[in-house]
């Protein structure tokens, strides 16, 4: 007995990506035309998938590159840039061969895609440390001495110990492990983009936090970044415990 099209429509909506090839198989030869439009949008979808793949491979290629090494690591950082909150700071060991698909600079990724990544990573990665520098110490310092200090208490974290670090750009000061340095390598590395993803989403979720006890600042929104109405209320209230003082001169 013919299977209704609306029983195949069902079907098709809880195919995973690995058995959208199988889904076409099935239903290739049933002329009828709605099962044909799905079994198109089922080829559409499997183009997506081995496009995907294909980039993931690509992404993964230091990580090919470094495989004698036990134990990779990949490390970024979020928040340079803001005019109040934390730098944070992540780093991830995954496992050889790990592919998690979408993996990408955060920045490049909805929310709900971050969240999403950010649970597959936390659930397959060997090891994840975070780090974190507050606004006082990032004024203390400087911004790129306190990236610095968030990263090597991220790698501080890691159990195991990683063998070799790739790094978003940076040269980190006062680590002893191997290291290599990669331009944009949060889109280069799935290590490192993977830290990006942790490190995005553990600060968002931080600003997010903050916003309930400084409410004016709308850090959910900005997450602490210099958009028009954070540097408004910033003239209109003042700076508040999280604001970087070196940062908002102009401001004030």
């Amino acid at each position: 007995m013919e299977k209704k099209i609306s029983d195949i429509k069902s079907e098709f909506a809880l195919t995973g990506s690995d058995g959208i090839e199988g889904f076409i198989n099935e239903y290739a030869d049933d002329e009828r035309p709605g099962v044909q439009a799905l079994v198109l949008r089922a080829k559409k979808n499997l183009e997506k998938y081995n496009a995907e793949l294909k980039r993931i491979y690509s992404i993964s290629e230091y990580e090919r590159k470094y495989r004698e090494y036990r134990y990779i690591c990949g490390i970024d950082e979020v928040g340079r840039g803001p005019l109040a909150g934390p730098v944070v700071a992540g780093a991830v060991i995954l496992p050889k061969d790990c592919c998690i698909l979408y993996v990408n600079d955060s920045k490049k990724l909805s929310e709900t895609k971050r969240e999403e990544l950010y649970d597959e990573i936390m659930d397959k990665a060997v090891s994840v440390g975070l780090g974190f520098v507050d606004n006082n110490r990032i004024d203390e310092i400087n911004i790129l001495q306190a990236t610095y200090e968030a990263m090597r208490q991220a790698i501080g974290k890691l159990d195991p110990r990683p063998d070799i670090l790739l790094n978003d750009a940076v040269t980190i000061p006062e680590v002893s492990i191997k290291q290599v340095p990669i331009i944009k390598g949060d889109a280069k590395s799935i290590s490192i983009g993977a830290a990006s993803i942790i490190a995005k989403v553990t600060r968002d979720r931080m600003m997010k936090e903050y916003a309930e006890e400084f409410p004016e600042y709308g850090f959910e929104d900005n997450k602490g970044y210099g958009s028009r109405k954070h540097i408004e209320a910033i003239q209109k209230y003042g700076p508040c415990a999280l604001h970087r003082r070196s940062f908002i001169g102009n401001f004030t």
